[in-house]
């Protein structure tokens, strides 16, 4: 449970946006910050970095984007060491639109990606450690990819890149604890001897969330994902409490995250929707991306599970 190298990185603005298209107040997400830096977190991941012109801000706000004048107003004047991250994806973000880390108030750019987009990641990856950034690749729905492919990305990227860590992502929340301990080792194996930690970003669709992390963290992974009181898209993430209640280092407070739990998120499940819901339990199961059960929820038919499941085990058929 204690180990000094181990680094927990809080993504609630960030994950949490995709629920209400990072529509929250200025005050919460000061808050969410102020929270996770006076707890000892060690990253919080504010939002994504993307281009203007490839998003609407009449429909997403402004962590869409996370441009420099609201991070420097968010930040104000660090009390404790946190660092600021924000999360790129393949495709949405103009390297020009990327400023030097001397100019920026963001510490770290994520790199989100498929195996099919390694290539990519890597090029990424090399231009944003280049402007003077710490870097992840976030390899999404691994849960689906196939060992060959994956064999070869990590080995592409111990050979090709210098980034900090490469995270198993469960983005579909179907994975048990055989295969987070495969998957774990399998990275350690191509990125452990290059330097390269191994991170753990697990939802919670099966209710695994928390116990997947602490299966990554038995297995070796020193990256930790999590949100407060689980928040992100559909069934939401490992929960930062349960995670810093695990965590036996005393850098650790879990008691500003509690606060915070109690005087802005109680009102917040009020207006959005996220957590143990039927029918993200089954697209966990079935190992699928959650898009139509975001669909369901926002239909006449949201509570008819059962027809769900059948009407998606005959798309899996087809």
């Amino acid at each position: 449970m204690y180990r000094p190298e181990i680094k927990v990185l809080d993504c609630t603005i960030r994950d949490g946006g995709l629920i209400n298209n990072w529509q929250f107040t200025d005050q919460f997400v000061q808050n969410v910050f102020t929270a996770c830096e006076v707890s000892g977190i060690d990253y919080v991941e504010i939002g994504y970095k993307s281009s203007a012109g490839m998003f609407s801000k009449d429909v997403v706000g402004k962590w869409k984007f996370c441009h420099e004048e609201d991070l420097k107003k968010l930040i104000g004047k660090k009390k404790g060491k946190i660092k600021l991250s924000a999360m790129a994806d393949i495709g949405r973000i103009n390297y020009e639109d990327i400023p030097q880390a001397k100019d920026s108030a963001l510490d770290m750019i994520r790199v989100a990606c498929y195996v099919k987009e390694i290539d990519k990641a890597i090029d990424l990856v090399k231009h944003i450690t280049d402007k003077g950034y710490e870097t992840t690749i976030n390899i999404m729905a691994v849960s689906q990819a196939k060992d060959p492919e994956l064999n070869e990305a990590l080995q592409q990227i111990g050979e090709e890149c210098k980034t900090k860590a490469v995270y198993v992502v469960d983005s579909f929340g179907s994975m048990y604890s055989e295969q987070i301990h495969y998957l774990v080792d399998k990275y350690k194996k191509y990125l452990n001897p290059k330097g390269i930690e191994v991170g753990i970003h697990a939802h919670n669709n099966l209710q695994l969330g928390f116990a997947n992390t602490i299966e990554a963290i038995i297995k070796g992974a020193n990256f930790m994902d999590a949100t407060i009181n689980g928040i992100g898209r559909g069934a939401g993430n490992c929960p930062l409490e349960l995670l810093l209640g695990f965590l036996k280092n005393p850098k650790f407070n879990i008691v500003p995250i509690l606060k915070i739990l109690q005087e802005d998120f109680l009102e917040l499940r009020k207006e959005i929707e996220w957590g143990y819901i039927i029918p993200y339990v089954i697209t966990g199961i079935l190992n699928e991306h959650p898009r139509s059960a975001i669909k369901l929820r926002e239909s006449a038919d949201k509570d008819k599970y059962a027809e769900f499941y059948q009407s998606l085990i005959e798309d899996i058929k087809v």
